[in-house]
């Protein structure tokens, strides 16, 4: 006893300018009412029908096969052998298209034959070339499966274990034809393409099943749940390991045979056009993200920069600008490898005002790149000014370096200064972790008004001021990796507490001048669970002219606590 399954194929139609006609008796009446060429596809069984359309021997174009049956009901029906195409199948999307423009059509007629028929290619053309399609529908069926229902019943059934198969790949920066041949024969291959509008328009190919989306998730969860392709094609914008999606997406498709094709990056794809090696050029992306890049432009010579939505090209410039680095040589690329390609070089203060395409990016150069990298920068680079209760504080010179010393910070450190008076130690400790963040407490409101400005003046962006008092200005702030307590406010137990309760390795450095704070910090210490302790004193004179002489004039001295919480010693 055999059974029997019937397979549905799914109606592709869905072109916009498709119409869908139930046989071709309809078909003929329809296309009397229209204007223009028309390319047959339908074989020549049923030529003598489509003889009826008016004017069909100077209108109509019949695709058929190569055989001699085929060309005499051609010739019968009242075709000259200029109006008939003899060729044998497969067709692409590209021969589709050929044949479209060598007879000048306005409408395609094929029938809905699915995959096998050729559907898909055919209806590709149509859209790409923007001429109608003319569907001939097929006949209703009572019952069947589709090809996911009939994949799950042949894996019931007989135990098939069928493993998709997904191919990320890179599609470079835009344009179809700098695809490498990799990348294309693989999106040839694929039964269903899945990627951005913009990737999905870049790799289109013969009108394959496309699925947009972003979403790592989403695109996962459309592989699981579309069980009749077996071989996906993930497109991602560019190169898939250069700020792509591909590191998320890959450990989510471990169910998978994954294997990824990279392409043309837009860094190489500037830099060719600039004739230039990419060598030793430090890469940033503020596409949809909130990385900071000013660390970067000081740090690095040259820096490339992915720019998108509020982070356009022309307000990174207008950041450069003021941020005192509105001199430095930019070089913008639009549109890179489209046929509106646009590449623009100037200075950043030249450029902040221009508007830009979105698909932007820019190459930065910094030919005094900072080098040097100890602390315990002179005083007089910072802003002084009186706030509510006086001259706002600042940690001299020589504390600032000694405290800094003891916080041994790295290049990700997340830092909170407490009481940061005119943000001195924040801006070192941004210039330092920068590839960090730090936050800058401050409850003096024209002190943190002026932390502001002397972040613009020393051109740091990876500090965050908070106006309050801590700790309950710091409840939402994240976790810090190191705290540097300049001021408390009579909140130092308090402050302790708070960081004791995130139960994490942070290491703190607090100054002292009073013997009050001193007697506060020693006993704070025998109080909390800290570690690695260490305190110092350090008593500075500065040098001061007096007439023909120069003398040494003492300050006081500052103490400096250094401690571990949570036994991290780090």
């Amino acid at each position: 006893d055999t059974g029997y399954k019937r397979l549905l194929r799914d109606a592709l139609s869905d072109n916009e300018k498709a119409v869908t006609v139930p046989d071709t008796a309809a078909a003929v009446s329809f296309l009397n009412t229209v204007s223009g060429n028309i390319l047959l596809t339908t074989g020549s069984k049923e030529i003598s029908r489509f003889a009826g359309i008016k004017d069909f021997s100077e209108r109509v174009f019949a695709r058929v096969l190569p055989l001699a049956s085929s060309l005499e009901a051609c010739t019968e029906a009242g075709l000259s052998p200029s109006h008939i195409i003899a060729m044998q199948g497969p067709f692409s999307e590209e021969l589709n298209s050929a044949m479209i423009h060598a007879v000048n059509a306005q409408w395609l007629v094929t029938k809905d034959s699915g995959k096998s028929g050729g559907f898909a290619e055919k209806a590709a053309a149509a859209a790409k070339n923007d001429i109608h399609l003319l569907v001939i529908g097929r006949p209703p069926r009572q019952e069947g499966l589709s090809e996911a229902e009939m994949y799950d019943f042949l894996r019931e059934t007989f135990g098939f274990l069928s493993i998709p198969q997904v191919t990320v790949i890179g599609t470079g920066p835009g344009n179809k034809a700098e695809m490498t041949a990799e990348a294309s024969e693989a999106v040839r291959r694929a039964d269903c393409l899945i990627g951005s509008r913009r990737a999905l328009e870049t790799a289109a190919y013969s009108g394959k099943r496309t699925f947009e989306a972003v979403s790592e998730k989403e695109i996962a969860g459309f592989i699981r749940a579309h069980r009749e392709f077996t071989n996906f094609a993930v497109l991602m914008t560019g190169d898939s390991g250069f700020f792509s999606g591909t590191k998320r997406l890959l450990p989510i498709l471990k169910d998978c045979e994954t294997k990824v094709i990279p392409g043309i990056s837009s860094l190489s794809c500037l830099c060719a056009k600039l004739q230039i090696s990419h060598e030793g050029i430090h890469t940033v992306s503020v596409h949809g993200r909130s990385q900071k890049i000013l660390s970067a432009v000081r740090s690095h010579s040259r820096v490339f920069v992915l720019t998108g939505g509020e982070n356009s090209a022309g307000a990174v410039c207008r950041q450069l600008a003021d941020s005192g680095l509105g001199g430095l040589r930019v070089f913008v690329g639009e549109r890179l490898s489209y046929a509106d390609e646009k590449i623009s070089g100037g200075t950043a203060e030249e450029f902040q005002h221009r508007v830009f395409d979105p698909l932007s990016v820019m190459l930065i150069e910094n030919e005094h790149a900072d080098t040097v990298v100890t602390h315990g920068l002179p005083d007089e680079c910072f802003l002084r000014q009186t706030g509510e209760r006086g001259i706002i504080p600042m940690t001299r010179s020589e504390i600032r370096s000694e405290a800094l010393s003891k916080l041994r910070l790295t290049e990700r450190s997340v830092c909170w200064d407490i009481g940061a008076g005119t943000g001195s130690v924040s801006v070192e400790m941004a210039l330092q972790a920068k590839y960090g963040q730090v936050y800058a407490v401050e409850r003096d409101e024209k002190a943190a008004a002026l932390i502001r400005e002397n972040m613009r003046r020393m051109a740091v962006d990876n500090i965050t001021v908070i106006t309050g008092t801590a700790p309950e200005a710091c409840a939402d702030l994240p976790t810090p990796t190191h705290v540097f307590i300049g001021g408390s406010a009579g909140q130092l137990r308090s402050i302790l507490a708070a960081l004791a309760a995130r139960n994490a390795d942070i290491r703190i450095t607090a100054t002292a001048v009073t013997l009050n704070a001193v007697s506060e910090l020693t006993a704070v210490m025998k109080e909390y669970p800290v570690s690695d302790t260490d305190v110092v004193m350090i008593q500075a004179a500065r040098g001061k002219q007096a007439g023909e002489y120069r003398m040494m004039l003492g300050e006081n001295p500052v103490y400096i606590f250094t401690m571990c919480l949570s036994g991290s010693g780090q």
